[in-house]
């Protein structure tokens, strides 16, 4: 599979973060993580590298397995990318023999299968991550997981399975989102837990920036439109990656999910298209969410035209405001006022920061895997959202749920 390394891109309400046991368990351990100390990996002495399989050879895919290897303490031992092209690259890249370079739509499951393989990394589509998450932790490895973790619910729901059956089998699973694992976000979101900025009043969420994704079309008017070139596009297509609002404006409303520390009631919504794109996909959203007490979020998103870029989360109270943004200053203004700076590369801080989390909880043996509830929570709002905004009506949480919406992606025509 392929990815692309895309830049995307009273106190606070008391709700549960779920009405589903599946969504339980995240509260406050999602905020931070534990420094460890060194424990075992697959038997070995406690310094030991943790030997990583990669799956799906992309952009991002190369990119963040650099990250991987510059961390130290790991070993690259295996690719996976359901092109040959794209295995090839990046076995050269690190180093990977061609006998540990796999293709194919199963290919990772031969690369879980690979003697001595401690952990992989998924960064195929995000259709397939449920199925791959989950083929993973079955075969006794520990799992650091793109964002989005799924494209609809029941991707939402084998997620959080396998979350809870790595937690249950000692396996660390980890969910890569950059801003939860940044210091000043950190502080920012406890102040308001804390009711530093008082009763929460409202909020608004957005994600603007220019159009993406030209390259991948162009090749894709090319071709004929089989499975394997609608795969190669797979940004561009609404099964395979969820569609904008999931695939990129995620990293708006986990922020708001987080902040608000509660799942939305309801949404109403509409969007649509303003390029000439192949792709299926929408360019523009607009979304209210319905939070617990009243608490009513904004959120708007354009991935056209130029200008006004920026990945914002605001959110009012009765005594002050927590403003963050991905690419600017995240800031508390209340009578203790708070001032993270500026976020000078966030997106690779961030996902430092996760490898960095990811192998000391291998180690240290610490299986308690705090992201993936909130990570299920942030998907299944990305996926309310989009459902209001298609169907240009309001939706309940426990509609979108109840319906249980299951994309396809016609598989006819690939290589096994």
């Amino acid at each position: 599979m392929s990815d692309t390394a895309n830049v995307p891109l009273g106190s606070a309400p008391q709700a549960s973060i779920t009405r589903r046991k599946f969504l339980a368990g995240s509260g406050a351990a999602a905020l931070g993580f534990t420094i460890l100390e060194p424990g075992l990996v697959s038997g070995s002495e406690a310094n030991s590298k943790i030997s990583l399989g990669l799956i799906g050879c992309g952009g991002r895919g190369k990119w963040i397995t650099d990250l991987f290897q510059k961390h130290g303490g790991y070993n690259i031992v295996g690719v996976f990318d359901y092109f040959d092209d794209r295995a090839g690259e990046a076995g050269e890249k690190f180093q990977v023999p061609a006998s540990s370079r796999y293709t194919g739509l199963n290919g990772f499951r031969k690369l879980l299968e690979q003697k001595g393989l401690d952990a992989v990394a998924i960064e195929s589509p995000p259709y397939f991550h449920p199925l791959q998450a989950a083929a993973a932790v079955e075969a006794g490895k520990h799992v650091y997981l793109a964002k989005p973790i799924a494209v609809d619910v029941p991707g939402c729901h084998t997620v959080a399975e396998s979350g809870r059956k790595a937690t249950e089998r000692k396996l660390c699973f980890l969910a890569d989102f950059q801003t939860r694992a940044h210091p000043s976000y950190q502080t920012a979101v406890k102040k308001v837990h804390d009711g530093e900025i008082g009763k929460i009043i409202c909020g608004e969420a957005t994600y603007f920036c220019s159009l993406m994704f030209q390259t991948m079309d162009q090749q894709f008017r090319k071709t004929s439109k089989n499975p394997e070139a609608r795969l190669r596009a797979w940004a561009i297509d609404r099964v395979l990656s969820g569609d904008v609002i999931t695939e990129q404006n995620i990293h708006a409303l986990d922020v708001a999910a987080w902040i608000l520390n509660a799942e939305p009631v309801k949404a109403q919504g509409a969007g649509g298209r303003a390029r000439e794109f192949e792709g299926d996909c929408w360019d523009h959203f607009a979304v209210v969410f319905h939070y617990p007490n009243g608490v009513l979020l904004n959120f708007t998103s354009k991935q056209v035209g130029a200008g006004w870029d920026d990945i914002c989360c605001r959110v009012y109270g009765t005594a002050g405001t927590i403003d963050t943004h991905y690419f600017g200053e995240v800031n508390v203004i209340c009578d203790e006022p708070f001032k993270g700076g500026r976020m000078q590369n966030l997106y690779t801080d961030g996902a430092v920061n996760n490898i960095a989390t990811f192998h000391k909880s291998i180690l240290g043996g610490d299986h308690s895997n705090p992201t993936v509830a909130p990570s299920v929570r942030s998907n299944l709002t990305t996926i309310l959202g989009r459902t209001a905004a298609y169907t240009k009506r309001e939706v309940t949480w426990e509609q979108m749920l109840k319906a249980n919406e299951k994309f396809e992606f016609d598989l006819r025509g690939l290589k096994g």
